[in-house]
């Protein structure tokens, strides 16, 4: 269980104060996929970016699994974060790296250096995503979706229990994102995950979601 409560966020810009969010109360079921929408601008990404604390709330509270998340400190956050996949608009793959580097980066990152257990676990993952045969390939040579795949794999990579979706099929071709969701649906029933999923369209939502926030 994901719970927000009371949450506000604000920026001081040029010692002007600009709220993000007001208020905001939310609960997500573990194993759930849940929706956020709203227009550009609604504080859709603030939200989701709460919830592994890459922003932390101005005011307001934040318990996942029933631990205080606000509460962590520099170890425990860590740790935590290793739970927390993301998957982003644009991919954010890294260009010089082939798709099993881009695949295996957070499970180095994690700590592990047996490139036998690396190499079993970007295999699983690829296979996964429908990309065993691509994994000797660089981002420059796949599509935008077989991008997104690869995205997909390395938010997987270190086992998360939460699975973070900023925008994640908004530079898709509609084939494409149908095939996308398809994916993430698959994903969750497959690993029990819950998946939290930023979008402005309402396509989306209609097709994988099981509850949704509108912002």
């Amino acid at each position: 269980m994901i719970h927000l409560s009371d949450i506000h966020k604000s920026y001081t810009v040029h010692k002007t104060t600009i709220p993000a969010l007001r208020g905001v109360d939310m609960s997500i079921v573990q194993g759930e996929i849940f929706g956020v929408i709203g227009h550009s601008g609604a504080g859709k990404s603030t939200l989701i970016r709460l919830i592994n604390l890459l922003e932390r709330p101005t005011q307001g509270s934040i318990t996942v699994g029933g631990e205080n998340i606000l509460a962590f400190d520099d170890r425990a956050l860590r740790n935590f974060r290793r739970k927390v996949g993301m998957i982003f608009q644009h991919f954010n793959l890294l260009s010089s790296k082939t798709v099993a580097d881009n695949v295996s980066f957070p499970i180095r990152i994690a700590g592990e250096k047996d490139e036998k257990k690396i190499n079993a676990r970007v295999d699983e993952l690829l296979a996964l995503v429908g990309l065993s045969s691509h994994k000797l390939k660089y981002p420059k040579q796949l599509s935008g979706g077989e991008k997104q795949r690869v995205g997909i794999a390395r938010a997987l990579a270190n086992g998360p229990h939460i699975l973070l979706c900023d925008e994640a099929t908004s530079a898709l071709d509609p084939q494409t994102t149908r095939s996308i969701l398809q994916l993430l649906r698959e994903i969750n029933e497959k690993l029990k995950l819950t998946i939290v999923l930023i979008t402005h369209e309402m396509d989306v939502i209609r097709t994988i979601c099981d509850r949704v926030a509108v912002i």
